[in-house]
Parts: C-alpha cells; sequence; structure tokens
C-alpha cells in the first residue's frame, strides 16, 4: 500500500506499554506525539522506541494486540437476559446470602517494601540519564499538524482517567486482589442497616464502569477513523492489480496459441511415431502373453508326467515357477483365476506323496537283508527326496527315519532269536510258543553266540544309518553353502548397483502423453525381447510346441525340470551336489544348520536305540537269574563282548551311549556282589576248619608266587603233567625268603589274585573290587585274631590250646599277606582314575592293622615266657647244687619256645623275641634277688647265683642262631648306693 498516508498520533511505547503500562508522573516525563507506521513502513521517524512498539501489519501481524480486540464492552459488562440491572454484581450468581470475607495473607509470601528495590534503582539510575540524554539528542520530528496534538492529548488524557489495572496484560477478576481492587467489598456490604447507602454507592460504581467503557469505545473508534485513507489506497491498490491480472491474461492466450502452433507443425509427427512404436510393444507384449498363457495351460499335464515318473523336484520347481508367473505376469487373468488355487492343492498332494515315498524308501532301506554289502540304496533317489523335503520344509522327515530305526531294531532282534532257536533241536515250539521263552532255554554258549549275532547286525544296521544320514547331511550342508554364497553374490550386486546408481545422473524428459517417459517409449523396444525370452525360457513347458522365428525375440520352450533326471543321477559328490542346490531352497541358515545337528542327534539315537534293544533283550535274559549264575569266565566273556560292540558303536556314532553300559554295570555290581560272597564264605569255611599247622605248599602255589614275583598278578595256566611230578614243598619261597604257613593263606592268595585278574578283566568294577578285597582282607585279620589270639579254635576247631607255634604260624602267615599288599595296591592304582586315588587308602589302614596284630601276637609270645618266669623265679632260692632247678626249668622252656619258632620266624625275628624275652627274664631276677637280698658283693650268695646266671646265658647262646645274642646279664644286680 501507499505509504504517503500517515496515521493519527498514539501515545509511545509498545504494545503493552500504551494501555497496560503502570502509572507514571505525567510531570516527569512528556511524551511527543507520534504518528503510526504505515503498513509497509519506510524509514523511521522520531524515537526510535516507537518504531519496535507501535503496532504494524507487518511485523505485528502474528502478534495479539488491543487491535484484534472486537468485542464490544457493554455488551461484555451488560446482560441481556434481565430486564434491569441488578445493583448487586455478587448477588446475581452466588445469592443473597454472599458475604465479603477477609482473605488471609499467605505465609509463604514476603512483604515487599521499598527497601526492595533500592539495589534496583542504584542499577537502573545510570541507564536513565543515558536514555534521557539519547531523548534530548534526538528531538522528535515536527511534522504534525497541531490539532492532532491536542486531539492526541485530549485522547490520552480521557485514557488517563481510566486506572491502570485495566491495562495490566494479566488483567483477570479470577484474581482475589484484582477483584478487590475493581469490585471494592464495601459497596456490597448490607449489614448494620446500610442498604440505602450502599444501593446508592453500587450504582455509583456502575456508571463509572459504563463511563471508562464509553471512553474506550471512542477511543477504539477515533483509532478506526485515523485509518480511513489507508483503506481507501489499499482499494486503490486492488483495481491496478486486476487490470494487471487482465494483462498477464491475455498474454498466457497468446501464448498458448503459439505452442497449438508450434505442436501441430513440428511435435505432432514425432509423436504419431512414438504412439506407433508403443503401439507396436504393446502387441508384442500381448503376444508374448498369449504364448506364456499357452505355457502355463501345459503345467497341470506336466506335472502329472513328472509325479508319474517321481520327479518330485522338478514338478515343485515347475509349480513355483507357474505360480510366480501369474503373480507377477498373469495377474488379473480371468480364464487363470483358478489355477492358483490348484496348484496349491497340487503341491500339497506332492508334499504327501514325498513323505510317503520317504516312508517307504525308509522301510526298504533299513530292512534290507544285512548281508548286502551296499550301504546306501539308490542314493540318486534319496538326494531327490531330501531336495523336495526340503524345498517344502518338510523337517519333519527325520522323526519318520527315527520311527522306522526303532521298528527295525525291533526286527533285528527278533529275527536273529527265531533263526537261533530253529537251529536247535531241544527247543520244541509247539510246545514253548512264546518266542521270550524259547529264547530262555538256550544255555550260555548258545546264548552268548545269539547276542553275537545281535551285535554284529547291529553293527551293520548302525553303518547303514550313518552312510544314510552322511548323504542327508552333506545335501543339508550343499544348501546351506550355497545360501551364503548367494547372499554373497546378492550384496557385491547391491554393491555395485549402489555405485551406478550414484555414478548415473541422466535428465529423463518427461512427455505429456499417455503418462509414459520418452526414455520408456525408446528402450522398452530394446530391453523388452530380453525380459521376455528370460521368462519363456523359465516357464516354458516340455511339451510346448517350437516357435517360429519372429522379429521379436523368440523364447525357447525349455523347462528347469527337464534335467532334473540328469542331476539325480549323479553321485554325492559336492559337484553333483552344487546342480541340485540351484534350486529355491527356502530356509534361513538358522534352519538348516539345526537340521544337520539334528541328523547328528538322529544318529546318536541310532546307536541308543541299539543299545536299548539289547538292554531289553538282556534284561529278558536275565528274568531267572541266568546272568547272576555265570561264573566267572562265563561274565568275563560277556563282558568283553558287551565292552567290544560299546566300542565299536561308539567308533561308528562318536558318542557313547550309557544304557548298555549301564546294564553292564549293573550286571558286573551283581557279579561282584555274589563274586565276594562266595569267596568270603569259602574263607570263612576255611578258618573255621584251620587247625593252624604247618601246611606243605604244592608246586602250583610257588608258581603262582613266583609268577607275582615277576610283576605280573594274574593266575599261571596250569600244567598238566610237569606240576604231577614235583613234590610239595615245606615252606613257600617269596623273593629268598620262606615263610611257614597255613593252608588257608595259599588259598586266600589265590582268591587275591582271582580279585586283581577280575579287575583286569572288567575294568569297570575296579572300585567295587577294591572294597570288597579291602572288606575281605579286614576279615581274614580279624577273624585270625579271634581265632588264634582270641582261642576262638578251641570251640571251633576244637585245639586243646594256643601253642607257641600256632601263634607263630598264624605271626608269618600275617607277614606273608603284609608282604603282598603294595603290590595289590601298584595294581589297583594302575587301574585307576587320578580323582579315585583316596581310595587307596584302604590298603594303609589295612597293613597297620596287620602290623598292629603282628605286634600283639610278638607280644603274647614274650607274655607267655613272662607268665613262666614269674612262677619259676617266685620259687627261686639261692643255695646249692648248681645249677639250680629253677634256672634248669627255666632253659628247658627256653629250648622248647626256640624249637616251636625257630623254623617258622625269620632269625632276625627270632633274636628281637629272644631279647624281648630275657629282658623280662633280668627283670624277673633282679625283682627276686632284691627279693632275697642277694648283692653282688663276691660273697658265697653272690657266686651261686653267677653260676646259675653263666648256666643259663650258655645254655641260651648254645641255641641255633641266639650264638652272638648279647644278653647284658649284669644288670641284674643293683646299683650300690
Amino acid at each position: 500500500m501507499a505509504s504517503s498516508h500517515s496515521s493519527s498520533p498514539v501515545p509511545q511505547g509498545s504494545s503493552s506499554d500504551v494501555f497496560f503500562k503502570k502509572e507514571v508522573d505525567p510531570t516527569k516525563h512528556v511524551r511527543p506525539v507520534q504518528s503510526l507506521p504505515d503498513v509497509c513502513p519506510k524509514e523511521p521517524t522520531g524515537d526510535s522506541n516507537s518504531l519496535c512498539v507501535a503496532p504494524s501489519l507487518v511485523t505485528d501481524q502474528h502478534r495479539w494486540t488491543i487491535y484484534h480486540s472486537k468485542v464490544n464492552l457493554p455488551a461484555a459488562l451488560n446482560d441481556p437476559r434481565l430486564a434491569k440491572r441488578e445493583s448487586d454484581f455478587f448477588t446475581k450468581t452466588w445469592g443473597l446470602d454472599f458475604v465479603d470475607t477477609e482473605v488471609i495473607p499467605s505465609f509463604y509470601l514476603p512483604q515487599i517494601s521499598k527497601e526492595h528495590f533500592t539495589v534496583y534503582q542504584q542499577e537502573i539510575s545510570q541507564r536513565e540519564k543515558i536514555h534521557e540524554r539519547c531523548k534530548n539528542i534526538c528531538p522528535p520530528k515536527d511534522t504534525f499538524d497541531r490539532t492532532l496534538l491536542h486531539t492526541h492529548d485530549k485522547s490520552r488524557t480521557d485514557l488517563e482517567q481510566v486506572p491502570k489495572i485495566f491495562m495490566k496484560p494479566d488483567f483477570a477478576l479470577d484474581d482475589s486482589l484484582t477483584f478487590n481492587s475493581v469490585l471494592p467489598w464495601s459497596h456490597f456490604n448490607t449489614a448494620g442497616g446500610k442498604g440505602n447507602r450502599d444501593a446508592a454507592s453500587s450504582k455509583l460504581l456502575q456508571e463509572k464502569l459504563s463511563h471508562y467503557l464509553d471512553i474506550v469505545e471512542v477511543n477504539i473508534a477515533h483509532q478506526i477513523s485515523l485509518r480511513s485513507e489507508a483503506f481507501f489506497h489499499a482499494m486503490t491498490s486492488q483495481h491496478e492489480l486486476q487490470d494487471y491480472l487482465k494483462k498477464t491474461s491475455q498474454a498466457v492466450k497468446m501464448l498458448r496459441d503459439k505452442i497449438a502452433q508450434i505442436d501441430k507443425v513440428m511435435c505432432e509427427g514425432s509423436l504419431h511415431i512414438l504412439r506407433l512404436a508403443l503401439t507396436r510393444n504393446n502387441c508384442v507384449k500381448v503376444y508374448n502373453k498369449l504364448k506364456l498363457m499357452a505355457t502355463v495351460h501345459q503345467t497341470q499335464p506336466t506335472v502329472q508326467v513328472l509325479l508319474s515318473t517321481s520327479e518330485f523336484v522338478g514338478a515343485l520347481d515347475l509349480i513355483a515357477t507357474t505360480q510366480e508367473v501369474l503373480q507377477q505376469e498373469l495377474q488379473g487373468i480371468h480364464s487363470f483365476r483358478h489355477l492358483g488355487s490348484q496348484l496349491c492343492e497340487l503341491e500339497k498332494l506332492i508334499d504327501k506323496m514325498m513323505i510317503a515315498e520317504f516312508s517307504t524308501y525308509s522301510h526298504s532301506d533299513l530292512n534290507r537283508p544285512l548281508e548286502d554289502d551296499c550301504q546306501i540304496l539308490e542314493e540318486e533317489r534319496l538326494i531327490s527326496l531330501v531336495f523336495g523335503l526340503l524345498k517344502q520344509r518338510k523337517l519333519n522327515f527325520l522323526e519318520i527315519y527315527s520311527e522306522e530305526m526303532i521298528i527295525t531294531a525291533k526286527n533285528i532282534i527278533k529275527q536273529c532269536v527265531i533263526n537261533k532257536v530253529s537251529q536247535i533241536e531241544d527247543i520244541d515250539t509247539d510246545v514253548v510258543l512264546k518266542l521270550a521263552d524259547q529264547m530262555r532255554m538256550l544255555n550260555f554258549p548258545q546264548w552268548f553266540d545269539l547276542l553275537t549275532d545281535i551285535f554284529s547286525k547291529f553293527t551293520i544296521f548302525l553303518q547303514r544309518v550313518k552312510a544314510t544320514l552322511n548323504i542327508i547331511h552333506s545335501v543339508v550342508l550343499s544348501v546351506l553353502d550355497k545360501n551364503q554364497r548367494t547372499r554373497e553374490l546378492e550384496e557385491i550386486s547391491q554393491q555395485k548397483n549402489a555405485a551406478k546408481d550414484n555414478s548415473l545422473d541422466t535428465e529423463v524428459a518427461y512427455l505429456i502423453h499417455e503418462g509414459m517417459f520418452i526414455s520408456d517409449a525408446f528402450s522398452e523396444s530394446e530391453l523388452t525381447p530380453i525380459a521376455i525370452d528370460s521368462t519363456s525360457q523359465r516357464n516354458a513347458s516340455p511339451n510346448s510346441e517350437p516357435c517360429s522365428s519372429d522379429s521379436v525375440s523368440e523364447p525357447e520352450c525349455t523347462t528347469d525340470s527337464s534335467s532334473s533326471k540328469e542331476q539325480i543321477s549323479s553321485s554325492v559328490t559336492p559337484g553333483a551336489v552344487d546342480i541340485m542346490v540351484n534350486e529355491d531352497v527356502k530356509l534361513t541358515d538358522l534352519e538348516l544348520g539345526k537340521l544337520a545337528n539334528n541328523i547328528q542327534e538322529l544318529l546318536y539315537s541310532a546307536s541308543d536305540i541299539c543299545h536299548d534293544r539289547a538292554v531289553k533283550f538282556l534284561m529278558s535274559r536275565a528274568k531267572d537269574g541266568f546272568l547272576e549264575k555265570l561264573n566267572s569266565t562265563e561274565f568275563i566273556s560277556l563282558s568283553r563282548l558287551m565292552e567290544t560292540f560299546i566300542l565299536e558303536t561308539e567308533q561308528i556314532c562318536g558318542r557313547k551311549s550309557m544304557s548298555l553300559l549301564g546294564a553292564l554295570q549293573s550286571q558286573a555290581n551283581k557279579f561282584v556282589n555274589r563274586f565276594h560272597e562266595e569267596r568270603k564264605t569259602k574263607l570263612s569255611l576255611l578258618l573255621d576248619n584251620e587247625r593252624w599247622k604247618q601246611a606243605d605248599v604244592p608246586a602250583e602255589f610257588q608258581d603262582l608266587v613266583d609268577s607275582i614275583s615277576d610283576g605280573k598278578i594274574a593266575l599261571p595256566e596250569k600244567k598238566s603233567g610237569a606240576t604231577e611230578d614235583r613234590k610239595p614243598a615245606e615252606v613257600l619261597t617269596v623273593e629268598g625268603q620262606q615263610y611257614a604257613v597255613v593252608g588257608t593263606v595259599l588259598l586266600l592268595i589265590r582268591i587275591i589274585l582271582e580279585y586283581c585278574q577280575c579287575v583286569d578283566n572288567i575294568p569297570s568294577v575296579t572300585t567295587d573290587m577294591l572294597t570288597r578285597l579291602s572288606d575281605l582282607l579286614k576279615y581274614f585279620n580279624s577273624r585270625s585274631c579271634q581265632l588264634v589270639l582270641g582261642a576262638g579254635a578251641l570251640q571251633v576247631v576244637g585245639l586243646k590250646t594256643i601253642t607257641t607255634k600256632n601263634l607263630a604260624l598264624s605271626s608269618r602267615c600275617l607277614q606273608l599277606i603284609v608282604h603282598y599288599i603294595p603290590v595289590i595296591r601298584a595294581h589297583f592304582e594302575a587301574r585307576l582314575q587320578p580323582k579315585q586315588y583316596s581310595m587307596l587308602r584302604h590298603f594303609d589302614h589295612i597293613t597297620k592293622d596287620y602290623h598292629d596284630h603282628i605286634a600283639e601276637i610278638s607280644a603274647k609270645l614274650v607274655a607267655i615266657m613272662d607268665s613262666l618266669f614269674d612262677k619259676l623265679l617266685s620259687k627261686y632260692e639261692v643255695k646249692a647244687p648248681v645249677p639250680s632247678a629253677c634256672f634248669r626249668n627255666i632253659c628247658k622252656q627256653m629250648a622248647k619256645m626256640h624249637e616251636a619258632i625257630f623254623d617258622l620266624l625269620p632269625e632276625e625275628q627270632t633274636q628281637m623275641l629272644f631279647l624281648r624275652i630275657n629282658a623280662s627274664y633280668k627283670l624277673h631276677l633282679k625283682k627276686q634277688l632284691s627279693h632275697l637280698n642277694v648283692i653282688n658283693d663276691g660273697g658265697p650268695q653272690n657266686g651261686l647265683v653267677t653260676a646259675d646266671v653263666a648256666f643259663y646265658t650258655g645254655n641260651l647262646q648254645a641255641l641255633k642262631g641266639l650264638k652272638d645274642l648279647d644278653l647284658n646279664m649284669a644288670e641284674i644286680w643293683e646299683q650300690k648306693r
């Protein structure tokens, strides 16, 4: 709009300063009158503050000011629904009971005084001085009319009559302070008989508010009148704008006429050529579409032909390709509206056919004769079925194979039992009807041969299962590898396409003709034949007729399934599998990896199935206690056979199955219990019948001990002729030492070797055998102690007394067992796991118990002589003759003791024993001499005692092996005080 028309003067200040600024003393600041800015302001005039605070259509069009107010103030204050105005404002809404109440000041608001503004006044004083100086330096323009100035002063004077509280930007009657200021409570207090005066006061307040309203309305009307010229100017500018638009419309019309002429002369022919090219391309598309429809129409017959030859993969590929064509290129064709659902049903039918075919294959593969050397049956057929099942995501075919394995395992055992029973003439199958009862009638050798046959059949069965699963596993891994390579190629292709799109920046002109791009019109004629050719090659049926040559690219009528036989006929090599992996198998890497793991688990499951069936076979034979009655040789043969089968299955499947191993361990525990109880009972009977006399040592026992000396703990083979010619020996020679033993100990050594050999034959019972052997050794120690030291043999066997010879023989037998305990310990230690070494402490405890027993026997022998010395020396008298009768009896008993033990105990032990006996003798002699008051004074009594002692010493040292014995007889005399 024109800026020459100035508006009427208004007060200086911001939009909020005009009406809402606090009251200021007019004598301090006289504001010069300024004109309102134009609609399009030019250079600033007058005070700089007037430009930034005055209303402007440009700067203030989005900010609300008082100029936006469109409500009539009387209408806001007057209620049109009442016939006359109420005298009291509050009673209209709140009732006549409304009374004025004093508002209690808040405790949370501080009391503000002038001291709070002292700091602010000090800070602002300097700025105020600068402000006043700037106003004096830049005086306002004096181009306004004095009449307007007078009018402005009058308007401002009138506005100043309106209280400033109405001009506040935060004016709101819901504020209690504002409400009390506008409508004081004193005007509405009716208490105390002051009703007339309050009514007059209320009326006066209402008139005052009406007066304020009139002043504001007059000023608003005045401001509007001041802008009347600007309104007229705007209307004038509108007419000019309409003229400009009319001229522009005429120019556009002329331009369109020229463009139409140019189009007719220069473009119409070219466009016609483009239309003809598009029409030709459309005709080619229709022709190819019809050919494609003819090919698709032959899908169902072709699928039927493929299914008749079990070409499931080719049929599925053809169905998938046809569905893709229907969805992408033949979508909306009315004649094919039911073909998609028909193909889906046909695909479901193929799924069922493949599952049934795989079940048939599994049955044929697992139930064919085990004597057949071919491990894989119809390898190509298996590969085709697996690819088809993977393509259709039918991953439950492994469950079918697992169920077939269980059935086959049952049939293997059943057939083996039938074959074995039919070979035994003693079994009448007409009388004994149940196959299990017939099997229980077999003796151990026959049953052992049957079990061997079953294990060998199971081994062949597992090898076939492993070969079949390896084929399936290789197919799955090939598909997984192909998926990964395809994904890598796609990523590389995407990167290349992204780089190509970034580098290629072509400008395509858009032709407004049938919504086509010019570039499409030219390029489609080149691209369409190639696309049609690739599509037709992918979807053509083998039964389609050969296509004649044409100007447009003619597709070859082929199908993906035409070479399926060649693919399937290839062997399972990485190359052969890669040929078939080209099919679209829609499985994720996670699913394929899980399937590969399931195949491995299925192989483990096959091993578990064989072991479970073998366990049931064993348990059915063990119902009548057959396995518990086996002797050691038979059980060891059975154990070795089962361990061999467990090892073979572990080598085939890669994991040890625990069911058969657990059954073997259970039977081994029962065998160990029976083995131990039999030998413990045997040892008990031997001890109860042992008379504790020295026994002759047969040659076979000497050979047994000699084999142990060579480092081999095993029962030697019996020598038929040589052993019978050799005479028994009086003692047992062990590593150069001679042991006089009883017959029970010889048999105990043989029993110990049987325990050790059982550990070698059945390693799984090592810990149990160690415990049982420890129990057996402890039993021998305790029982022999009861019989000899405890004199139990007097009642059990009927011995008259326990002689020193019995004691010495018992001690020597214990020493022989102690000699072999370290050898036994080393034997078991070599066969225990490191974590089981703590069990060897049993041998330490046994060794300690045996040494304690031997020490007790030695103490018993010393105690026998001690009681004899006490009895004889207590009657000793120092008198003639020399030697005395007492010393003669003592020497006689010592000779008997020596005669009893010298041939049984080693010389060292005999010397140690007699030293202890001599110490007991000296103690008793010394006590008796002290009692008789005989001292070493060289007197007659001393001479008699010396002669007796010399007689004792001579006789003792004259005994065999005691010549160099140091008797130290000087200790019998008390030291002189």
